[in-house]
């Protein structure tokens, strides 16, 4: 830029330009190519970044192709006018010392800002590095990533006012222990947000996409982000819950991810046959016994109920109301529509069946 202005005064000079004039417009010329130097070295950049995108693709790595998508590097990109700008502005405005500090300091302060941001939109990439289910490790990752954010914004704030006020960042950073109680208050949902997530995932307690029921919190869905401070929980009648991470490390919940991993889901349901109907057959065998296997027979026989785990029909205590029979079998079906309609239509049959071996199924009549 020195060089551009060592030529410039003499080619004013040279077409006529008076004295008084020619800093003025030599300046103003001076301007003039700074912006365009800016604009061209931001355009020259956004040219590469299909050329990245490109490179990327051709891996067979994912993680390059997410944390370098075209968010990222645009974002990288709008940096790159300002410290063209501050790097010509000693040239441009060294006569001008209050200018050129002024404008300096506004440079400096877009600088950290668009840095401070690309960080963040470089951080939030990981996330669709994240397949269907969040492992323990990646969330232990976004968790610490949630508060590098924190820490990183506070720090960018404390440094864009340092340089607006023309002071030491470390300076500031000294004089705020004294307020780190406040501090300490205004994070402390964070803090133990943190805390809290960390022992939610080192403990494989939670992770997306698992199914969850917190009774307290009206949660029964399946859990859709978690966050420092917020469990997200879509219900099945598409309401969204959002739980504090405190909450479930503190209190209870059910998850049901054991049963979904599960091959299949177990049953267990009750008939009362009344104590009259059961009798000694002509073959010897008591018609409750010959139910019994009949139906373990029945359900072992069915395509939808896993034999090779326990089916069993067996006799509870006795009671007031008859003798209990349990029904005990595995069904293959996860889903919840199909599993009680299986059900039902084999606790249908159950009943439909008794009579044919002479039991009754208890009923208790109301008092005429």
């Amino acid at each position: 830029m020195n060089t551009i202005k060592i030529y410039l005064e003499p080619l004013l000079a040279h077409v006529g330009l008076g004295a008084d004039y020619i800093p003025i417009v030599r300046d103003g010329v001076l301007v003039i190519i700074t912006i365009l130097m800016a604009a061209l070295a931001g355009w020259v950049f956004k040219l590469f970044i299909p050329l990245v995108g490109q490179l990327t693709r051709r891996t067979e790595a994912k993680w390059d192709e997410v944390l370098f998508n075209e968010r990222v590097l645009r974002s990288a990109c709008q940096i790159v006018p300002a410290i063209v700008v501050w790097l010509v502005l000693p040239s441009v405005f060294s006569e001008y010392p209050t200018g050129h500090e002024t404008l300096a300091r506004l440079t400096a302060i877009y600088i950290t800002v668009m840095a401070t941001r690309t960080f963040i939109v470089f951080t939030d990439s990981f996330h669709l590095l994240q397949g269907a289910k969040r492992t323990a490790r990646q969330q232990y990752l976004y968790s610490f990533i949630g508060v590098l954010k924190i820490v990183l914004i506070f720090i960018a704030a404390i440094v864009v006012v340092a340089i607006a006020v023309d002071k030491d960042p470390s300076t500031l950073l000294a004089g705020l222990g004294a307020a780190s109680a406040i501090l300490m208050l205004a994070f402390q949902d964070t803090i133990k947000g943190l805390v809290a997530g960390i022992r939610l995932t080192s403990n494989e307690m939670v992770a997306v996409g698992d199914r969850i029921t917190v009774p307290g919190a009206g949660a029964d869905g399946v859990v859709e982000e978690i966050t420092l401070t917020t469990v997200k929980v879509r219900n099945f009648d598409n309401t969204i819950i959002t739980v504090s991470p405190q909450t479930l490390v503190d209190g209870s919940f059910q998850n049901w991810k054991g049963m979904k991993e599960n091959v299949g889901r177990k049953v267990v349901r009750k008939l009362y046959i009344d104590f009259r109907s059961i009798t000694v057959g002509e073959d010897g065998v008591v018609n409750l016994t010959r139910y019994r296997q009949h139906m373990e027979q029945w359900l072992a026989e069915r395509a939808d109920v896993l034999s090779d785990l326990v089916i069993m029909v067996h006799q509870l205590d006795s009671t007031p109301t008859g003798q209990p029979i349990e029904f005990v079998f595995w069904l293959e079906m996860q889903d919840a529509l199909p599993y009680e309609h299986a059900i039902s239509e084999i606790m249908e049959y159950a009943i439909a069946e008794a009579p044919v071996f002479g039991l009754t199924i208890y009923q208790q009549f109301p008092e005429q």
